[in-house]
């Protein structure tokens, strides 16, 4: 978890997880620039529709969360 948080592109995690990452960092940063050929890499590292699906929907979901804990000073000192 350290060497993820760190800097993940230098993490021991396997090929497929590192394009799940890269895709999800992807969607965080800026997710209109999410395309095809970014789906399409997802199934060539055996990713199947379904799973697509729920990565996207998990991390879509957790940036939502924080913007809205970040909005409302959740966790921060007051």
């Amino acid at each position: 978890m350290a060497a993820l948080e760190r800097d993940y592109t230098t993490a021991s995690i396997t090929p497929q997880e590192r394009v799940m990452v890269d895709f999800v960092v992807k969607l965080t940063r800026d997710a209109t620039q999410i395309g095809k050929g970014d789906h399409e890499k997802l199934r060539a590292a055996g990713f199947e529709d379904q799973a697509i699906l729920q990565i996207t929907l998990i991390a879509s979901w957790f940036n939502y969360i924080n913007r809205v804990a970040d909005a409302l000073g959740v966790g921060r000192e007051p």
